[in-house]
């Protein structure tokens, strides 16, 4: 069982790198078993197909995020910056998950859709309790946020591709993340007070 379980995380290893690279369609099943050191039939005994392990690799790794940064409306600020800090540390995911939306070929991990519902009904509920603006209804806001996040990665086509020189200046573009998202975000009463781990100053109010 040990050497069984040792042979599916190769495999999962071996197919983030081709599935990120190639995509589900280019994606070359034999490839991934010689990448892994293991028969190709194996592949097909515990997962089925291309497509379901394209699933699998997909959820594997989108559940690290949602253990990795965790959301809260109390900080969305904070929120933004780690995000974009994982997604430039990983290009190989944001790039799957460009893929996935490009070529729409599998069903989208149902723990996606769950988590992403349940961080537009945390932002409804803090925008009802007066923490978080209503200039935006939640689900754009998050949208928002999360776009901004993930704007300068390998997979967006205007970030890196424009401005290849924006990563010498990870710094700064952290801060103007993290300001967006404020003011984004800012509440009725002049703006939020930042959360636990936001280093950034308060937002002055829109006028």
């Amino acid at each position: 069982m040990r050497n069984a379980e040792a042979t599916k995380v190769r495999i999962l290893e071996a197919a983030l790198g081709e599935f990120s690279t190639y995509g589900i369609a280019g994606a070359r099943v034999d490839r991934i078993a010689q990448t892994a050191g293991c028969n190709k039939n194996l592949i097909y005994i515990y997962f089925q197909s291309k497509e379901a392990l394209f699933a699998t690799v997909l959820q594997k790794n989108l559940s690290r995020v949602n253990e990795e940064i965790p959301f809260s409306p109390d900080d969305l600020p904070g929120f933004s910056v780690g995000v974009f800090d994982f997604a430039m540390a990983h290009p190989d995911l944001m790039r799957l998950i460009a893929w996935f939306g490009l070529e729409q070929k599998v069903d989208g991990p149902t723990e996606r859709g769950v988590s992403w519902g349940e961080k537009v009904a945390a932002l409804k509920k803090a925008q009802k309790a007066g923490q978080v603006g209503t200039a935006f209804p939640p689900n754009f806001l998050m949208t928002a946020i999360m776009t901004l996040a993930t704007g300068w990665t390998a997979a967006n086509p205007f970030g890196p591709s424009l401005d290849p020189e924006a990563l010498k200046r990870s710094a700064a573009i952290r801060q103007d993340i993290a300001q967006a998202v404020r003011l984004l975000s800012a509440s009725n009463s002049g703006g939020r007070k930042s959360g636990p781990g936001s280093a950034y100053p308060r937002a002055r109010r829109l006028h």
